[in-house]
């Protein structure tokens, strides 16, 4: 098991209240199904069945291919956060094996190799964030690291093991491999799914886990996990997988012109974050609703028949409640009060909730461009697209439109709250001089 106090993460502070766990009205497979998490299940009266007879132990897989999880993983952990809460049992496994090999799925080209110490690194951070919503105790939810089991292993002796319960032909058949075929596929990464299907049987022998659930293009791997389990301990064990999703027009979840939605709050603002769900899609409010946050489905209910401008109720609410899951409560609380100063009506306190960068104050008496000034806070991705909102009147400094190129900014143009950028409707930062 994963050793928290060596990698230096207060885990389970605050485990849920018992009160929370009661709240979960049937089955808790059902309340999943209803909010959009099921896309395939190996047996679904078996699920179904045993979720709602005992307690299950089931797993998720985090490789540590990044230094933070993203908006497009929460799936995945909201799926975690529901079965927890309902009363079973969570492992989350780092991957700290697994990554070092690389998973094909959903990849035209091989994964770079990570160094191990950074993969160490990575997953490190990825516990810490799982935790703001796994709780882990040590007996509800519990976090391991697969490089523990799979970096001792012989190789023959897997091979022996292991391997010969592995056709090639159905390994090839696969549509993770099937894709990768055309490309090519490295042999390091052809091992892959006999590692995650070992993982699964580790984890059955280890701690009783008979539930492995993961995202759709997983669902070979998670089979070959089930049906190694099934030739050598002669028993039978499940899988569910989730829709891999995008937005209503078509972007790839937790994507924006910025780059990635991550949860790490150095990587991408809490108001930043609160942002991106406040400004979702109308079309996709009462889905995300029921994916990203905990709030009970009549509650959903009524805030899916919201039209029109009253529906910025319902994006308020999904906003507030997927950051107080990611970032904690004060954290969305000062979002939302940054977002209200944003959006009209705000008084001097609300401002100073706005997202700020100090800048040189010497930088600004030498005189400098909105295209570059609004690049450097973030608020456009590029100085040409800054210049483009420019000629279309969409960048204003306190309330002023830059209607010009050749514009400069100074210390004339500060005000008594330094500088507040604003980028189209909904997009703002403030400036402050050092």
């Amino acid at each position: 098991m994963l050793c928290y106090k060596k990698a230096g993460i207060k885990l389970g502070a605050e485990a849920p209240a018992e009160e929370e766990l009661d709240e979960l009205i049937g089955n808790v497979f059902d309340e999943l199904k209803e909010r959009g998490f099921i896309a395939q299940v190996s047996d679904e009266d078996a699920v179904r069945r045993r979720l709602g007879e005992k307690t299950v132990t089931f797993y998720i897989g985090f490789d540590g291919t990044a230094a933070s999880l993203h908006a497009g993983s929460l799936v995945p952990v909201m799926a975690m956060t529901h079965l927890r809460r309902a009363g079973h049992r969570a492992i989350a496994v780092i991957g700290g094996g697994t990554t070092m090999v690389g998973d094909p799925s959903g990849k035209t080209e091989m994964r770079r190799l990570l160094d191990e110490g950074l993969i160490r690194s990575y997953g490190k951070s990825i516990l810490g964030q799982l935790d703001r919503y796994l709780r882990f105790d040590g007996t509800g939810a519990i976090a391991v690291d697969n490089a523990d089991w799979l970096l001792p292993l012989n190789y023959i002796r897997f091979l022996r093991e292991i391997g010969r319960h592995f056709s090639v032909n159905r390994m090839l058949a696969a549509e993770a491999y099937k894709l990768r075929l055309e490309k090519g596929l490295s042999f390091i990464e052809f091992n892959y799914q006999l590692l995650q299907a070992y993982d699964y049987l580790h984890l059955f022998r280890t701690y009783g886990c008979t539930l492995q659930l993961g995202g759709d293009d997983q669902w070979g791997n998670i089979l070959a996990g089930v049906d190694l389990i099934r030739r050598i301990e002669e028993t039978e064990v499940q899988a569910v997988t989730f829709p891999l999703l995008t937005t209503s027009a078509g972007a790839k979840m937790g994507k924006t012109a910025k780059g990635a939605v991550w949860l790490d709050a150095g990587l991408f603002s809490p108001y930043d974050f609160y942002q991106y769900w406040v400004n979702c899609d109308d079309r996709d409010v009462g889905r995300f609703l029921r994916l990203y946050t905990l709030l009970p489905l009549d509650e959903i209910r009524r805030l899916e028949t919201l039209k029109d401008h009253e529906i910025n109720e319902a994006k308020r609410l999904l906003a507030y409640e997927a950051t107080k899951l990611a970032h904690g409560e004060a954290a969305a609380r000062e979002a939302r009060a940054a977002s209200a100063a944003a959006f009209g009506g705000a008084g001097e306190q609300d401002i100073e909730a706005l997202p700020t960068t100090a800048i040189p104050r010497a930088r600004l008496e030498a005189g400098i461009s909105p295209a570059e000034l609004f690049t450097d806070v973030g608020l456009t991705p590029s100085r040409a697209e800054a210049k483009r909102l420019i000629k279309q009147g969409g960048l204003t400094v306190n309330d002023e439109r830059i209607d010009s190129l050749e514009r400069m900014l100074t210390t004339k143009d500060l005000g008594p709250e330094g500088l507040v950028l604003k980028a189209g409707k909904k997009k703002f930062h403030r400036v402050v001089p050092e």
